[in-house]
């Protein structure tokens, strides 16, 4: 449900869009196209995008970088959230998740399921923290991608939707590092 209150100022996060795939490129990648395009829409700022193979090391190897990269609030990645055995993304996230945020995936696929039934629970789609960078982990398809742009995270990275979302906890992100370094 859209609850935006246009009396709150609109807050842009810098997010970053990975690509995981063995055959995709710049040039093909029409998951990854959508998604920037959808970010640019939103007025948030797209702080870098990669297309990595479906490889767990590598996958996680990028993942870290984003993760200590100051300028990345947010990791999109698109793809590598199925159950065949080259589908390694939901792993490379556990790798790295300080946290995971449960209701994303629950979420995904209970919206999903209004469009493509069963088949959702195919979807390994999930989202978390690492050190206070926010992780989503949506499937390869466009449709996909649009579903859990369009119906979750265009709303949760909007500082004006009420209850309540996820910008306005970025600030509390590191509050588990107090007392040590946050470097």
């Amino acid at each position: 449900m859209n609850r935006i209150d246009e009396s709150r100022a609109f807050i842009p996060v810098r997010i970053a869009i990975a690509t995981i795939s063995d055959t995709r490129t710049l040039a093909n990648d029409s998951s990854g196209d959508a998604l920037a395009a959808r970010i640019a829409e939103a007025g948030h700022e797209l702080a870098d995008r990669a297309i990595v193979k479906d490889d767990a090391d590598r996958i996680e190897a990028l993942l870290r970088g984003w993760i200590a990269e100051p300028t990345v609030d947010v990791v999109i990645t698109t793809g590598g959230t199925g159950v065949t055995g080259r589908d390694v993304t939901p792993e490379a996230f556990q790798r790295v998740l300080d946290k995971v945020i449960e209701g994303f995936g629950e979420l995904f696929r209970m919206l999903s399921y209004a469009k493509i039934g069963t088949s959702t629970m195919q979807s390994r789609a999930l989202g978390g923290v690492a050190n206070g960078t926010y992780l989503f982990a949506l499937p390869g398809s466009t449709g996909a991608v649009k579903d859990g742009w369009d119906d979750i995270l265009r709303f949760q990275l909007d500082a004006r939707h009420r209850p309540c979302n996820l910008v306005e906890l970025m600030p509390r992100l590191k509050e588990h590092l107090s007392g040590r370094n946050m470097g």
